[in-house]
């Protein structure tokens, strides 16, 4: 069973080895086998394979883009978002970690190359990765809201990217991206996890819908403010 899934950094830059040739010919031709590609290039493919999206370079310069050119006006909502996000809810990933929506388009998108090429691995590693972040930013794509929320498949550099953008705070409000750390830190570094707010409930909780919870599926949870680190803020329409 996956379990609020999370990409974590290697330890060393093998990954980085493994990016050239291969993802720029191949790098999205279907789901890979990537246990004969572990077989063939040894303990350096399996540590890109298993770390698709990392630390590596996301620490550097705030982690995130500050490219403003994202920064534009949409008319989407945060109700069309929420509507669409809670539309997914029973969606699971298969018995490998994968198999979703969300894995498969995040696969083949542009921003999936530019984070291979920031954090190393390859395309078909993201099929079978934790996939949160993934879900928030297929709903934004989804929705056209996609400036205002980001895209990225690491939590840390997601809400980095926030950070960067001055659109990170404390207050919880509908549609925004939450951040969560289970152990209570309120640094961006430890952020694990990743949905939507749907509403504050007044109470120390807030109502979310969220990807990759549970056992691998898009479910709404009650989630106590303790466990936020701090929201993303994008700017709806309305």
């Amino acid at each position: 069973m996956a379990k609020h899934r999370t990409f974590t950094a290697p330890k060393t830059n093998i990954a980085r080895a493994l990016l050239g040739a291969t993802i720029v010919a191949s790098a999205f031709a279907g789901p890979a086998n990537t246990a004969s590609a572990d077989t063939a290039t040894g303990v350096a493919a399996a540590t890109a394979a298993k770390h698709p999206a990392t630390a590596i370079a996301a620490h550097k310069a705030g982690g995130a883009s500050t490219d403003h050119s994202e920064e534009t006006k949409v008319n989407v909502t945060a109700d069309q978002v929420l509507a669409l996000a809670k539309a997914q809810v029973g969606t699971s990933e298969n018995a490998s970690g994968g198999g979703t929506k969300f894995q498969q388009w995040y696969a083949a998108s542009q921003r999936a190359a530019e984070t291979v090429a920031r954090d190393g691995g390859n395309r078909a590693a993201y099929l079978n990765a934790a996939w949160c972040s993934m879900f928030v930013s297929w709903v934004g794509e989804q929705t056209g809201a996609r400036p205002q929320v980001g895209w990225d498949a690491y939590t840390v550099a997601h809400a980095k990217w926030f950070a960067a953008n001055h659109r990170f705070g404390t207050l919880a409000k509908p549609g925004a991206v939450v951040f969560f750390s289970w152990s209570g830190s309120k640094s961006i570094s430890d952020i694990q996890h990743v949905g939507f707010v749907v509403k504050d409930n007044q109470n120390g909780t807030i109502s979310t819908v969220e990807g990759n919870t549970g056992n691998g599926k898009v479910e709404e949870r009650i989630r106590p403010k303790s466990q936020v680190v701090g929201y993303g803020y994008p700017e709806y329409a309305g």
